[in-house]
């Protein structure tokens, strides 16, 4: 007996043991998933937080570093017509300071000269508009004209560099920030309006020395630490938004329910961004009234628009594609609508393949070979979605939306070629 009792007890103290270390780790499971669902938890959001700063930063990286970039979104901004006006009106007030009324008497018959200057005491004020709209009849076709476009693009080509001493605090050129506004000097527009004055008869506009007017296209009291945000986001470049979407990705790898938590995280980034969009509308408002009394709120909102227009258009993209991410992992998700569209669409093509087969078409050995690799034509596919995605330029959000009806399309390509072979046993 106590030869049989002690193999009897050491089995018993070894369940005994054992229940003990299950128990112990059932109790410590729970803390374990808590603590990754924490962590997970925080990842998701500072990247989402991330997310708008990300996509500024590299915008600004974009429009600072790429001077081709930056003439491509400045060059609209020739042919817009609240710009134009804003500056032929610069440009008209500049030469009507210089420009001495008097003087036109010199090209006057001198029998006329009295009668004409005692009608000038009292027709001045009319004669000094008519002189003006004549001026700024001459400013409107330079600054509508193929010649401005050239200038103003030539011109923000030569004076990048500036651009980005200007907006980084430093420098000087043909733009600059004094007083809180960033400057452009017209004098080129100014010395082609009083060429056109002399062609036109005014030779005193000839006389009319070198004039250097500032044309004001951003002004601002904030703009001073606008100008400290803005070297700390160029300094982040593109290396923010890439940050962003590893922590999301990170924080989707460590959750206990990937496709759950990927589903939500895509719709969170897309909303975070989402809200950098309307950010950027409130600021256009906010920033149009505060501007001062004398700078054309038309024009300055045609340079905002202007200069955020590939800002916005990055937001479009990044809400698409987290749109397209959330739906791909929903549909491919256990879900029962899931799993009742994914039958709607294999039901679908299934019976394109049975017409196809009564017509006459066959796929030979193809068919096999495309069920047999399905798997991998699969993520062949969307590897190259995602490749394109990556490789585009500046992808905006209909290039998401025709990337992932593109890889739609392939994978329903797919769907029909893949069959597999008839054994011969099997009724036809």
């Amino acid at each position: 007996m106590p030869e049989d009792g002690a193999p009897a007890g050491a089995e018993l103290e070894a369940l005994r043991a054992r229940i003990a270390a299950l128990e112990e780790e059932r109790t410590r499971r729970p803390t374990h998933h808590r603590v990754r669902s924490t962590v997970a938890v925080v990842l998701i959001v500072l990247g989402c937080v991330l997310a708008p700063l990300g996509l500024v930063a590299a915008w600004t990286s974009s429009i600072v570093g790429d001077t081709g970039r930056y003439v491509d979104t400045v060059r609209p901004l020739a042919s817009d017509k609240d710009l134009q006006n804003a500056a032929a009106t610069r440009v008209t007030n500049a030469v009507m300071d210089r420009l001495d009324l008097t003087a036109l008497l010199q090209d006057v018959i001198p029998a006329q000269r009295p009668l004409l200057e005692k009608a000038l005491g009292r027709l001045g004020p009319s004669l000094e508009s008519a002189v003006r709209s004549f001026v700024h009849d001459k400013a409107q076709a330079v600054v509508a004209s193929d010649a401005f476009e050239k200038i103003w693009v030539d011109a923000n080509r030569r004076i990048h560099s500036s651009v980005e001493k200007a907006l980084t605090g430093s420098g000087g050129g043909a733009v600059k920030i004094e007083n809180d506004t960033v400057t452009v000097d017209l004098a080129p527009v100014v010395d082609r309006v009083k060429q056109r004055l002399v062609d036109s008869g005014m030779t005193v506009a000839g006389k009319i020395p070198e004039i250097h007017t500032n044309f004001t296209v951003v002004e601002s009291e904030d703009i001073g630490k606008v100008k400290t945000y803005f070297r700390l986001l160029q300094l982040a470049g593109f290396w923010l938004p890439v940050i962003a979407v590893l922590l999301v990705a990170a924080g989707v790898l460590l959750s206990a329910h990937r496709r759950r938590v990927l589903i939500v995280a895509a719709l969170c980034f897309a909303f975070a961004t989402l809200l950098l969009g309307v950010a950027l509308t409130v600021f256009r408002v906010v920033y149009l009234d505060a501007l001062p009394a004398g700078v054309s709120q038309p024009a300055a909102g045609s340079v905002y628009d202007t200069l955020t227009r590939f800002l916005r258009t990055s937001v479009r993209s990044v809400v698409a594609l987290g749109a397209v991410i959330a739906i791909a992992a929903w549909l491919t998700g256990p879900g029962r609508h899931a799993a009742l569209v994914r039958r709607l669409w294999h039901s679908g093509i299934g019976a394109v393949r049975v017409t196809a087969d009564h017509a006459g078409l066959r796929t030979g050995s193809v068919g096999p070979f495309v069920d047999r690799y399905r798997t991998w034509i699969t993520w062949i596919l969307a590897a190259g979605a995602v490749l394109a995605f990556l490789l585009w330029p500046y992808p905006t959000g209909w290039v998401v939306i025709g990337l992932a009806l593109a890889l739609l399309f392939a994978l329903g390509i797919v769907d029909f070629l893949a069959t597999r072979p008839r054994r011969k046993d099997s009724p036809a």
